[in-house]
């Protein structure tokens, strides 16, 4: 979309924190995913705190889990990764954004790779909406927010391999002390072994 943005007004920048605020291009960003990005942003400059649907599919994708599993997976993705794209809280879940396809690929391979320990995810893409927190920080604990605020127009968004490696690691995480994970399947436990160092 091409269109210079008046700054938007956010509330509660006064902190400094900048961890949840959404920039103008971040907003810009956001709403080009929808038909009408124009009529999204002269709603965010009248009421920055009001929440919006936006479509999936295009601009990007939404892999939605619980908020507990999602704190681990930004943990890791964060700490050990590649970072995350703009995340959100919303009702007791966490909204990660990721590259379009993401959606459809992500069940597919989890599924391929037997994880059980994985909660349900509800992966968003095309022909699917989300409700998206406002442009400023929410007056409410509880309310719907950012967690990484949208701050560009091309913001860096991970695939299904990336959040793939980060599921993994936080089901590894939460998996009881005495079972260990692997992307292995497990041992025959019958399969007869054999000393092949010995051989001449």
């Amino acid at each position: 979309m091409q269109r210079d943005e008046a700054p938007l007004p956010r509330d509660g920048d006064s902190d400094g924190d900048g961890a949840g605020d959404v920039t103008p291009e971040g907003a810009a960003w956001l709403a080009s995913a929808g038909a009408y990005p124009r009529s999204t942003l002269a709603l965010w400059e009248d009421r920055p705190n009001a929440p919006v649907v936006l479509p999936c599919g295009s601009a990007f994708d939404v892999v939605n889990v619980p908020a507990v599993f999602g704190r681990r997976m930004l943990d890791r993705l964060w700490g050990e990764g590649a970072g995350s794209g703009p995340v959100a809280q919303h009702r007791g879940r966490m909204l990660l954004f990721a590259a379009p396809g993401t959606a459809h690929r992500l069940p597919a391979l989890l599924d391929w790779e037997e994880w059980t320990e994985v909660p349900p995810l509800l992966c968003h893409g095309t022909g699917d909406a989300v409700t998206v927190p406002g442009l400023a920080r929410p007056e409410h604990p509880g309310a719907a927010r950012w967690l990484v605020a949208p701050d560009t127009r091309h913001p860096w968004l991970p695939g299904p391999d990336v959040l793939l490696w980060a599921c993994v690691r936080a089901a590894r995480d939460t998996a009881p002390a005495d079972r260990r994970l692997s992307i292995f399947p497990p041992a025959d436990q019958d399969a007869k072994v054999y000393d092949v160092s010995r051989r001449r």
